[in-house]
């Protein structure tokens, strides 16, 4: 890999901060576009895809055709079905008949990727970012550090446009921060389960926290390797059931672009109140992994008793300490949402399936923040080509994935509009269809039709051409 630590004399056309999915979709789809000049800096010295969650047989909610480019470009040598040919396994794949890979082959599969794409440049370190009047581009300050640390380099590149994929971080609630930076105890969140897995599995009793999909693959993992009768394991949650997610056909509908644009052009104040109503998108669980819980507790019972798992739903943690003289162990105080009695639960180790949220990029644009136009709770506005929208000297575009829930919805965190986003986000940094959209993605028609056909039916299933709704309204 060569560094540059003195700018090239022509500034980039694009730079992409962090190599996550999203932005490798976006370095993907670019690669090969004629006269397109990128660049995508990544802090970590290699790609990884929630390393702590990759449990053995946990698989990918999407379907493979969920990868970097195919919804797109499915002739890409960057596909999922690329990436089997090119390691051989094409055939193996094509017998196993699995729509739903595991996550471990899809991390395997964006590493290969993300190794082989030319301007993916890892040990990078994005620090600052500020306008340039004089060269009209954006000066991107960074850092290069070797993957041993022996060189460590500053450097500064400048380009007309950005593309922000820094991603998630995980969220721990306030009430169990002490005790997860506390190493007299064992508290993490899920993202570190397979790091500490051994330790857990080694301890009396141990509790998971969040019912979603994160919580019941830790839980079921660890009821797993547990001995029956000694199982020793709860699961809270504060939801009112162990609920499944949406995942009837015409539901996940609401995964499509006719949906994001339609969520998009909604007023701040309905989206504010439609998005906490759609909860089981994307914070259930899915079927199959509560059958398999449910299969296991009962392969459990057939000697007779009961497992030593409790399933708590409609209990909240209101209160976390570590006791004096209580040898590492963790007290709970636990609320009952529905009946409202209050409980101590003493539990070896607490896993904190709570979740991630948008890791914030404020530091990072603090040089562009006087022209961040903001919506009334403060947070950036979103156009509909997945740019942040500026107001001042700017004239370069600042892209966003994954950080635009508040805009376009349920759909932002979604694998499967990695490749479409990625479309769009190019078609208007282009000013051209470098990759041609589809004009309609689903059978519902969401909203009044703005164009009506013979009959009074919408023409469309958006009413608009996805020209114009993905290159030039994106989303």
């Amino acid at each position: 890999m060569t560094t540059e630590l003195h700018p090239a004399a022509e500034p980039l056309d694009l730079l992409g901060v962090g190599v996550g999915p999203f932005n490798l979709s976006l370095a993907a789809l670019a690669d090969g576009v004629p006269g397109l000049r990128t660049a995508f800096f990544e802090r970590n010295h290699e790609f990884r895809w929630h390393p702590g969650l990759l449990i053995e047989g946990t698989t990918l909610q999407v379907p493979f055709l969920a990868d970097l480019v195919s919804l797109v470009d499915p002739s890409s040598p960057w596909s999922f079905l690329g990436h089997l040919k090119a390691t051989g396994r094409l055939f193996p794949f094509y017998f196993a008949e699995k729509f739903h890979i595991d996550r471990a082959e899809y991390d395997t599969y964006c590493r290969w990727a993300a190794e082989a794409l030319p301007h993916c440049r890892f040990g990078h370190q994005v620090d600052a970012v500020a306008w340039d009047e004089e060269r009209q581009a954006f000066a991107v300050d960074y850092t290069y550090e070797s993957a041993g640390g022996e060189e460590v380099l500053a450097g500064r590149e400048f380009t007309r446009n950005l593309a922000l994929g820094i991603g998630t971080e995980p969220s721990v609630p306030a009430l169990f921060r002490p005790l997860v930076e506390d190493a007299a105890v064992t508290a993490l969140h899920s993202a570190d389960y397979l790091t500490h897995r051994q330790s857990l599995l080694a301890k009396r009793h141990v509790t998971v926290v969040g019912s979603g999909q994160s919580g019941a693959e830790v839980f079921l993992d660890l009821l797993r390797a547990r001995p029956a009768g000694a199982e020793g394991l709860q699961w809270i949650s504060r939801s009112p059931a162990f609920a499944p997610m949406e995942y009837s056909k015409l539901g996940l509908e609401q995964f499509t672009p006719d949906y994001t644009r339609y969520f998009h052009r909604l007023p701040e104040r309905t989206r504010d109140e439609l998005l906490p109503a759609q909860w089981q998108l994307y914070k259930g669980v899915s079927a199959d992994t509560l059958g398999d819980i449910h299969d296991e507790l009962y392969r459990r019972t057939i000697g007779g008793g009961w497992p030593d798992a409790v399933l708590r739903p409609a209990t909240g943690v209101v209160g976390a300490r570590r006791p004096d003289g209580c040898d590492g162990r963790i007290e709970l105080e636990l609320e009952h949402t529905q009946e409202g009695g209050c409980e101590t639960l003493t539990t070896d180790a607490v896993v904190l399936a709570t979740g991630y949220t948008e890791r914030p990029a404020d530091a990072l644009l603090h040089g562009l923040a006087p022209f961040l136009v903001r919506d009334s709770a403060g947070r950036p506005e979103v156009d509909a080509d997945q740019r942040l929208v500026l107001d001042g000297p700017v004239r370069g575009s600042v892209f966003v994935q994954n950080a635009e829930r508040h805009t376009h919805g349920v759909g932002a965190p979604d694998l499967g509009l990695a490749a479409w986003r990625s479309a769009v986000i190019l078609n208007a940094l282009t000013g051209r269809e470098v990759h041609r959209l589809p004009s309609r993605t689903a059978f519902t028609t969401f909203g009044i039709p703005p164009v009506s056909g013979p009959s009074g039916t919408a023409a469309s299933g958006t009413g608009a051409s996805d020209r114009a709704a993905g290159s030039a309204a994106r989303a």
